[in-house]
This record gives structure tokens, sequence and C-alpha cells, in this order.
């Protein structure tokens, strides 16, 4: 008898619970597989659910945690990301590319195979207390969610915000999960210093439209009042309109940032979809599974907007496009921030750093007191 076919074997059909269907090859792959429906059987729901990718959690030690940019649009010079990879499965995810460098699929692999680096908040002790070590507000989880589902047992993130609490050491972060609140004791203290500031992403207000987009994220009403919390405990917070899909959420700009208004977000801000690498075609294989009817007028206006391109990676426009399309949005969202009370500053008012404190060397005698 024939061992049943993975989701990813049939064309077209949506996988429960995941963003990705299909293990799309990482552009460094030296081979490639194709799996093809042989007829021997007939797909039920059953078969759906039966055969789903379970998620792995893999521990991994990293050599070091603090990552460092110098792109001139990306507002942050120092980045640590706690995990590898995303249950959260946001089928537009631009870091999913990032699961190429360790030989997986950016598709299901990149939302099944989550590393987790354990030994993190220790690490970065090790490099705060290093005497070349210059303060920079530091942002936590910008090629993952470091609030992703795993993080409720592991509490990597709690521990690394606790070594940022003690040094004193700025921070911001972005999340799409509601598990935030739980660490409102840590960050609040923070937040009344101008050391720690909160982004909640909202791409939708639409239950189920956001269960198709970020199947495994916290619901928007979830995001909106894990926001009201924050921002009544203190906590500066922000909301990301991210990303802008043309046909998909783009007339929800204003009423998202309205709602986060409503709940207490003080700044915003937004990205247009960008599509790097292995994001292109695993977005368009999401489209032709959710959306087939628009699929292509959807494309078509992403084109528009990146010079006739599926994606354009010039510094200055990946991040708002081009065109009239990307015109009239910023438009819109200029007058939306202005109607809603929004703060002028893009991201908010700058962090503080000349608190920071360095962490003491752990000696090799011991602590005498």
């Amino acid at each position: 008898m024939p061992s049943k076919l993975p989701p990813s074997a049939h064309p077209n059909v949506p996988l429960k619970g995941r963003g990705a269907a299909t293990f799309q090859p990482g552009r460094f792959a030296k081979t490639v597989s194709e799996q093809v429906d042989d007829g021997w059987h007939e797909r039920d729901d059953a078969d759906e659910i039966e055969s789903a990718p379970q998620t792995q959690i893999i521990e991994e030690r990293a050599r070091s945690i603090i990552s460092r940019n110098d792109s001139p649009d990306i507002p942050f010079d120092q980045s640590v990301n706690p995990y590898r990879g995303c249950e959260h499965g946001c089928s537009y995810c631009f870091a999913r590319p990032t699961h190429a460098y360790l030989d997986l699929s950016p598709g299901l692999d990149f939302e099944t195979k989550i590393f987790a680096k354990t030994n993190a908040p220790e690490l970065l002790r090790e490099e705060l207390a290093k005497r070349s070590y210059r303060c920079l507000p530091i942002a936590l989880g910008m090629s993952t969610d470091v609030y992703q589902p795993i993080e409720r047992k592991l509490q990597i993130t709690r521990r690394i915000i606790e070594v940022l609490a003690e040094t004193k050491h700025p921070f911001s972060l972005i999340t799409k999960n509601a598990l935030v609140e739980r660490d409102i004791d840590l960050i609040a203290p923070m937040a009344r210093h101008t050391l720690a500031r909160v982004y909640l992403s909202v791409t939708t207000l639409d239950n189920k439209l956001s269960a198709r987009l970020e199947p495994r994220a916290s619901a928007p009403h979830a995001r909106l009042k894990a926001m009201r919390k924050l921002s009544d405990a203190g906590i500066a917070v922000g909301v990301m309109f991210a990303p802008a899909i043309p046909w998909i959420n783009d007339a929800e700009l204003e009423s998202v940032l309205e709602a986060a208004r409503e709940h207490g977000a003080t700044s915003a801000g937004y990205v247009l979809l960008r599509l790097p690498h292995e994001v292109s075609p695993l977005f368009r294989d999401w489209l032709a599974r959710h959306y087939p009817q628009r699929a292509e007028h959807v494309m078509s206006a992403i084109r528009q907007q990146r010079g006739g391109k599926d994606y354009d990676a010039t510094f200055g426009k990946r991040f708002r496009g081009e065109g009239v399309y990307a015109e009239l949005l910023a438009r819109r969202f200029q007058l939306a921030k202005k109607r809603f009370g929004y703060d002028g500053e893009r991201y908010g008012r700058p962090l503080d750093c000349s608190q920071f404190v360095p962490p003491r060397k752990p000696s090799p005698q011991g602590e005498l007191f």
C-alpha cells in the first residue's frame, strides 16, 4: 500500500496551520526533489491533518549573539535573534531565505525546524562586558519573532531582557504574539527610563485573513489587547502595518492605525511587501492556494512598484517601493498618522544609551561580595 503523500504534493490546497505548503528548496541546494501524485490514493482532510509536518525544536549553541547592521535604510545598528526560523508561519516573511544557509527549505522547514539559541543570554552578557563594546540600542527579533510559541517554555527572550535590564541597556522589539505581556514586569521599569520600546505588528483586523497570512501568530484582537496592557503599564508602544500587500490587506491601513491608536500606540510605521530570493515563489504559491482568482492582479501591482520585477533590493526603495501606488500608500499613511494623532517621529523618541552599565566579567576566583 503506497504511503500517503504529504500535503505539499497536492497543488493549490492550503496546509492547515502553516503559511507555506511546500518544501521550497533553498537557493544553495545542490539537489532538488519533486513530489508527484501517482494517483494511488484519494486525498481527504484526514490525510492532510495526519501528514502535516510537526514542529521540531533544535538546540543551537551559538558562537556570537549580536548582529551588526550598516544598511542605511534600517533604523537599528545591532540586533539579537534568540531563534532561527519562526513557527508563526507568515507566508510573506522576508527572513525565510535565511534557512537556505542551513541547507534547509525556506518553506516548511523555516516554520517547522526552529533553532533555539539556548546560550544566548550568557553570550550577550559576555559581549556587553567587553571593553571594546559600544552601547547602541539593540533590536530584538529582526529575523525571527522573539515571542513565537516555543518562547513560552524556553524563556530565552525573557532571560535576554533580564540581562538588558541589569545593565540598563536600551532595546526595542517587534512581535506578533501577545506573549509579550508576560514580560511587562521587566520592560515597564526600563521604559520609564527611556530604555525600552515595543512594537506590535498588526497586518489585518480580519481574523480569517490573519489565519491565512500568519497562521500561528496571535489573533489581531489579542495583539491589540496586549498593546493596551503595555501602554497602561507605561511602555512606549508602536504599531507596524507590515507588510502592506496590494489587493489583500492594503485597504485596512487606516483601520489598523485607528484601532492601534485606540489601544495605546503612539508611533506607527509600515512596510511594503518584500519578496527577496525564495520568498517570491513561496508567496506566489500562497496566492494560488488562497486567492487564485486575484493572484495575477496582486503580482501585477507588486511588479509595478518594483520596476517590473517581483522585488527590488535597492536601498531607499525596498521598504517603500516606487510608482503611483507606492506614492499613494505613503500619502495615505501620513494622513492617517496625522488624523489619529500619532507621534511625529517615525519610530518614536530615541532610546537613552547614557545609562548603560557594563556587566562584570565572571571572576575565576568567584565573588567575595
